[in-house]
């Protein structure tokens, strides 16, 4: 997969891979509430503008596969956003960019506050590459759930608790796309079939390589 470079502009429909790391050698969550708050941030900014197909989040980064959401969900998301002239065109990627800035931003704050510390938390420029060949979503999202055991931090997918892999094999009502996630693979047996086999092996990793 050879996604386009990272000026690629948020568009209704498209795909994106999204991640960031923090500055330095800092951790962008150190408790477990960290992780928790980040994905409420998640949820109010990033939820009703973008679909999610997988997420996971590292101490010190994260990575999420979203899908921006159609222009007319887009619109009834913010009225504000309709053109008042059929002529009138709408900058989307500035819409989806405030989003993330939003969710960043105040998820940035509330944690310099807690920990008494101050400056940027993440990098200044957050990737994003488009996916545009979609029989690659198997892959990216193998890869996305793969971090934890990729970076050492557990042997095994199932045990790493901030990542979309168990909510995508549970029955639990979610605002993931667990159905189309799933469906990528065929089942959700022939999903947990492709992580759990594939655990030892890199060649996954070496494309989507953060």
């Amino acid at each position: 997969m050879k996604p386009t470079a990272n000026v690629d502009k948020f568009a209704p429909k498209a795909y994106f891979h999204v991640y960031n790391h923090a500055v330095g050698n800092d951790n962008l969550f150190r408790l477990r509430d960290n992780y928790f708050y980040f994905l409420a941030k998640f949820k109010e900014y990033i939820a009703p503008v973008c679909k999610c197909y997988a997420y996971c989040l590292m101490p010190n980064h994260f990575h999420f596969l979203l899908q921006v959401k159609s222009q007319n969900e887009l619109f009834n998301f913010q009225e504000q956003y309709k053109p008042k002239n059929l002529g009138d065109s709408i900058d989307w990627h500035k819409v989806l960019m405030n989003q993330l800035s939003r969710m960043l931003n105040g998820y940035a704050q509330a944690y310099n506050k807690m920990f008494e510390r101050k400056g940027a938390l993440f990098l200044d420029y957050t990737r994003r590459k488009e996916v545009e060949l979609l029989k690659y979503l198997n892959n990216l999202i193998y890869y996305i759930h793969h971090n934890p055991v990729h970076h050492g931090l557990r042997n095994d997918v199932r045990d790493w608790e901030f990542s979309s892999y168990n909510s995508m094999c549970s029955e639990k009502p979610t605002i993931l796309e667990r159905e189309a996630t799933v469906g990528v693979y065929g089942s959700k047996n022939d999903f947990e079939h492709f992580h759990l086999s594939n655990q030892a092996r890199t060649g996954f990793i070496n494309q989507f390589e953060f």
